[in-house]
């Protein structure tokens, strides 16, 4: 039995299908996306969507689906599904969905009087080619294929309509035809393995409603561009394979490398799998330069989720390979901002004020995972400039007061991971001294001072040892209250009482300025008005403001999206800071946790974890339909447990 697998009963209940959504990517930028039903519900959902930095910064939607005719005796059976204007679905191909499964490929089988026939699902790596492969399982007579390409040519971010500017032109290629609706895009190469006939009958499909982009309040219709159709006999036991891709390949190929695709696939037959499946697509090689998107489908590489993702992506699954070579792209672009340098990498919002406390945070999980040593030769150079860097006061927006913490302005201009905005300021204004900076602040003095005297630099490391001491006396005085908490922000006179999940790093980190009695006292009150199944709260139920719906149109959103919802990033933090604090005594409650995530595996996009959840039962996921700082922190947590399982 798969572990991802929906029989007829949900396939064809679009109550429950068109909620589940499955997400395919090629490692370079390029993604396919839609419901497991293949409907599409979302702008940025389609079969062939790829960057094209030809035109701008963001993704494409070429090949919007593919909708497939089953043709015997004369009746057509048409496997397709799309949603029209006033809550109409046609040709509502869903009920003839027999079985779905992704064990390593993305499987559906069809059943449409006594014909049989399976569909799966395929992108290949570092190429912008989708492969679907057809095999007709079991079929009574003569049975034909019809395939009908769906095109769109145009941004995620912009809708298509019907319009006289769309060429209409295509040329015949090896098997199937090349063809491009707008001057600036590449062309789309549609090509089978097998010989066929393309009927070129253009069209318009007008109308096409996009549901989830409706809850969110935004347009949501369009029309997408049919040319024709491409017609081929299939026999018992045959298997097609097609290819859309932006350029030609060898048809006699196809189905070779279909098989050595899937061979490539890791298995999704487990919770741990699903989520190094799920790691992996987050990477994003370009030239030689290898980054992490910070989500799907719309976000981009931004720093700081690049810098906490990297450990849970890379080191938790042991691939410390690619930890480094993710590093390596990021170093140049550290590197490039402290010298005043226009960045080479494309590398989001380096320039927040925490972000090098947490590139150093980062080298010192390599550090627990590599050896000191290793990490000390690849990597003590960078936290030394980084370190002298902030000491000297070079940082735009991040001073270090006499009392040894970090300071930062963040009234007029969001600078924390908490970064929604409303009317271009800030919905929560954080600025001051700020908790988590503070307690990374305290962590990379510490690490790197620990760095400094393995490398025999004890000037170095008694200068930032005693920033260290200073900077721990004036935390505590500053952010510990007499309720046992933290405050999240302090800025003179002014103290946030709100009770947020930030406090939950100084606990976490392996330097705290906290003591012991003063770390319990801090995980007991996160524990009591933050934590829920599905990570930390991003602000306490009896806090002032809580709003934890993230639901309506786009200010209703930004309103919401750290007044209250659940993120499961930080519920890794959360999960570290117990087992430290506890040891094995909290292992099951641990791995009771982590049950609330692995609901998220089938619920949602399958395999993997979204952006975060409502704050409140029955904390419904919301946002990004996969996030790499969730995906990354459930996997370290597990790496976390895994060690302690093994302590004898």
């Amino acid at each position: 039995m798969s572990y991802l697998r929906f029989e007829k009963a949900l396939m064809t209940n679009l109550e429950e299908s068109l909620s589940r959504e499955l997400l395919r990517t090629n490692r370079s930028g390029a993604y396919s996306c839609s419901t497991i039903v293949d409907c599409n519900t979302r702008k940025y959902h389609g079969l062939l969507v790829v960057p094209i930095p030809e035109l701008d910064d963001e993704n494409h939607v070429l090949l919007s689906s593919l909708d497939v005719t089953v043709v015997q005796h004369g009746a057509e059976f048409n496997l397709g599904l799309h949603k029209y204007q006033g809550n109409n679905y046609s040709p509502k191909g869903h009920k003839y969905i027999r079985e779905f499964y992704c064990e390593k490929v993305p499987t559906t089988v069809y059943s449409v009087g006594g014909v049989l026939l399976k569909k799966e699902v395929v992108f290949q790596h570092f190429e912008n080619r989708i492969l679907l492969r057809y095999t007709l399982l079991d079929a009574h007579s003569e049975t034909t294929l019809r395939l009908r390409p769906f095109l769109a040519f145009r941004s995620v971010r912009q809708f298509t309509h019907e319009n006289g500017t769309a060429s209409r032109e295509y040329h015949l290629v090896d098997n199937g035809i090349k063809t491009c609706m707008y001057a600036g895009y590449p062309d789309l190469y549609m090509q089978f393995s097998k010989s066929n006939e393309f009927v070129f009958r253009p069209d318009w499909y007008r109308g096409i409603e996009y549901p989830k982009e409706q809850e969110r309040g935004y347009a949501s219709n369009e029309d997408l561009y049919v040319p024709g159709y491409f017609e081929m006999n299939i026999k018992k036991g045959e298997s097609i394979v097609f290819s859309a891709s932006t350029s030609e390949i060898k048809t006699s190929t196809l189905k070779h490398l279909f098989d050595k695709e899937v061979e490539d696939r890791s298995p999704r037959d487990n919770f741990f799998h699903c989520l190094v499946n799920a790691a992996h697509q987050f990477h994003n090689t370009i030239k030689n330069d290898r980054y992490i998107l910070a989500g799907y489908p719309w976000f981009k590489c931004r720093a700081r989720d690049m810098f906490i993702s990297l450990p849970g992506l890379t080191l938790s699954i042991d691939e410390q390979d690619a930890f480094e070579q993710v590093m390596k792209t990021a170093e140049r672009g550290v590197r490039e901002f402290i010298q005043g340098k226009p960045l080479s990498v494309k590398i989001y919002e380096i320039e927040h004020p925490d972000v090098l406390m947490w590139a150093i945070w980062t080298i010192q999980q390599y550090s627990k995972k590599a050896g000191e040593e290793k990490c000390s030769s690849l990597y003590s150079a960078l936290v030394f400039d980084i370190l002298d860097y902030l000491v000297e006061g070079k940082h735009p927006n991040l001073r270090i007061d006499d009392n040894g913490l970090v300071y930062s302005e963040g009234r007029s201009k969001a600078v924390t991971w908490m970064n929604s905005t409303a009317e271009g300021r800030p919905v929560v204004p954080r600025t001051g001294y700020i908790v988590e900076f503070n307690a990374l602040w305290y962590n990379a003095l510490r690490f790197g001072a620990k760095l400094a005297s393995l490398g025999n630099k004890e000037d170095k490391a008694a200068e930032w040892e005693a920033l260290a001491e200073r900077c721990k006396q004036s935390f505590v005085s500053t952010f510990l209250n007499d309720y046992g908490y933290l405050f999240d922000y302090v800025d003179g006179s002014m103290m946030d009482w709100s009770v947020r999940p930030n406090m939950i790093f100084p606990v976490a980190f392996d330097y705290s300025p906290l003591s012991q009695d003063q770390k319990k006292t801090v995980l007991d009150i996160c524990t009591r008005e933050l934590l829920t199944p599905k990570g930390l709260r991003s602000l306490s139920p009896k806090s002032g403001g809580y709003n934890p719906m993230y639901v309506g149109p786009q200010t209703q959103r930004d309103y919401a999206y750290h007044q209250g919802t659940a993120w499961p990033w930080l519920g890794g933090f959360y999960m570290e800071a117990c087992l430290k604090l506890y040891k094995r005594t909290r292992l099951s409650f641990i791995e009771r946790q982590m049950v609330g995530y692995e609901d998220e595996m089938i619920l949602n996009c399958l395999g993997t974890i979204p952006e975060l959840s409502d704050g409140n039962p029955p904390f419904r996921a919301r946002g990004a339909i996969s996030f790499a700082m969730n995906v990354a922190e459930i996997l370290r947590t597990s790496n976390l447990l895994e060690k302690y399982f093994y302590i004898k």
